[in-house]
């Protein structure tokens, strides 16, 4: 007997497994509120040089400001250059004395904003661009302020891969649960962009908990039948933060209490791993016999499934057990030892990229699409519950292949399209964004169900933490790539596009998992590329509709 027989017996699916998606689903929410936080807390409201004797009003652009500040190209005024010496307006008496007689000719001398900016505060009372001056030559530090936070996810994803499928799911949880707070806490106290730069960083390491250890803590409770749907029902908690972020940005308009009210929920989260269960999957694959059959009896017990006491006793578990039993502890280079494991890291690692690579590049750029930042958010959320409607039907009836590579393709052909629409027309520029939007969210709930599908349950996390390493050096690059449009304008949309049409063709690689049982040995991977003949000799993963 193996755990999916253990499983049927207790219940596969229901009001257990259920109180385990709810109690989860803390996590979720909590990702994107820190996750997508730099459209708030790094916005960079309109500025300009600060002028002794400016007037009051900072969007009075009168006389005074134009002999101070140079015009750009669009016809604006400078928001990081002033003119080195007050000038004389053609319009005025002066001004028609001096150009009668050339003097205005010259283009006159500019230089920086030598004693700071003036910011206009109607939309955000503080940001860290406010608060420590990250404009202009030091814009970079503020789009780097992302990169480091998903530098630390990187290097979390990796650290809690390999100790999650060590030490355990639920102990990991607790840890990234404690860290989240005391970290976000000191973040929100920062003094200086240095100490805030590396409070983020690790801040990300210790939310890389949440991203690999949820989903197959979740999906290891499962049978086959219900992954699908309790994974989509699942990620829509991720859409719930994304909404709710829109909403308390809104409300709290200073970027320290704004971190703060997104770290606080960290705390009622602690206490609600009283009652998430650890992996009985896990337990047994480490021989934890006694541990396992109570989760068991008490899964048995919730889901109202009587339980022989001959056929599920302790014994009849070690039995279980000891075809589960891993020998040595796992590592990453595990995932590279065989063929098929091999193929289908290389695969994955290509596949999250794109899919962080993209889904961050979309999110973090809200800008130019005619409407407010909270209102582009609040559009962002909202279509990603539709997709979320869309990714069921798909990978139930074209499985989790075409949909991932579909998914990839609608996001890539969105920021294609976007490049031929002209400025002007901003109504089909935020159709596109929002079409973009949608199929991007879409593929990150594909990776999260189809990568935890792929590997085995001794490697699950190592495999997990492995893409989600990757993918979020994707995320961590995706800030950054926004910085390209000083090369060229259309640069940026075109390496989001190009990267993700790449992961699109990589992901038709992967093997389909829709009607496959969740494999728990290498062995069981490896045996689905074995001939025909030794599969059956091997006794192969039973195949079940789904």
């Amino acid at each position: 007997m193996g755990f999916e027989e253990l499983l049927e017996q207790v219940g596969g699916f229901g009001p257990f497994q259920l109180r385990n998606v709810a109690l989860l689903a803390l996590p979720r929410v909590l990702l994107p509120l820190h996750f997508l936080l730099p459209i708030f807390l790094a916005a960079v409201p309109a500025h300009r040089c600060a002028l002794p004797g400016a007037p009051a009003n900072f969007s009075h652009q009168d006389v005074w400001l134009e002999a101070h500040l140079p015009r750009e190209p669009d016809g604006t005024l400078s928001s990081c250059l002033r003119f080195a010496y007050p000038q004389a307006l053609p319009n005025t008496t002066l001004g028609e004395e001096r150009q009668s007689r050339g003097e205005l000719e010259d283009e006159p001398a500019t230089v920086p904003c030598s004693q700071g900016w003036e910011y206009d505060h109607s939309e955000f009372s503080s940001t860290i661009a406010t608060e420590w001056d990250l404009v202009c030559e030091q814009k970079g530090l503020n789009r780097a302020a992302s990169t480091f936070f998903f530098a630390g996810v990187l290097v979390g994803a990796v650290a809690f891969g390999y100790l999650s499928d060590r030490f355990g799911r639920r102990r990991l949880l607790l840890v990234a649960y404690v860290s989240t707070l005391v970290l976000g806490l000191a973040s929100a106290a920062s003094v200086s962009y240095v100490m805030f730069a590396i409070t983020r960083t690790l801040t990300g390491s210790a939310l890389a908990g949440f991203t690999i250890i949820v989903m197959p803590l979740e999906l290891e409770w499962l049978d086959v039948e219900h992954r699908t749907v309790a994974g989509v029902l699942s990620s829509t908690f991720w859409t719930g933060g994304v909404m709710l972020l829109a909403l308390v940005g809104y409300l709290i308009r200073d970027w320290r209490w704004l971190l703060l009210a997104v770290t606080l929920p960290c705390a009622p989260g602690i206490l609600s791993l009283w009652w998430v269960p650890e992996s009985a999957r896990w337990l047994l694959t480490q021989g934890h016999v006694k541990e396992a059959h109570r989760y068991l009896l008490h899964c048995a017990r919730l889901n109202g499934r009587p339980v022989c006491e001959d056929s599920f006793s302790q014994e009849a578990v070690s039995k279980v057990a000891a075809g589960e039993r891993v020998v040595r502890r796992p590592s990453y280079l595990d995932l590279f030892r065989t063929p098929r494991l091999r193929h289908i890291s290389l695969c994955c690692v290509v596949v999250w990229f794109g899919v962080n690579f993209s889904y961050y590049g979309l999110s973090l750029d809200v800008s130019g699409l005619g409407l407010n930042v909270y209102q582009t958010q609040l559009l962002f959320g909202a279509v990603e519950l539709p997709s979320k409607l869309l990714v069921y039907l798909s990978v139930r009836y074209a499985g989790r292949r075409l949909t991932q590579a579909g998914t990839l393709l609608g996001t890539a052909l969105a920021f294609g399209t976007r490049l031929l629409v002209s400025s002007d027309m901003k109504s089909w520029s935020t159709v596109l964004a929002v079409m973009g939007k949608a199929f991007s969210e879409a593929a990150f709930t594909t990776a999260y169900l189809f990568t935890s599908e792929l590997y085995p349950t001794v490697l699950r996390q190592t495999g997990m933490g492995l893409t989600a390493l990757v993918g979020r050096l994707g995320g961590s690059l995706a800030p950054l790539a926004a910085l390209l449009d000083g090369v060229w304008l259309s640069l940026p949309k075109l390496t989001y596009g190009g990267i993700a049409l790449l992961a699109a063709g990589t992901a038709l690689l992967l093997p389909e998992t829709r009607q496959a049982q969740l494999p728990e040995t290498i062995q069981d991977v490896e045996r689905k590329s074995a001939p025909t003949s030794l599969q059956e000799e091997e006794m192969p993963m039973k195949q079940v509709q789904n």
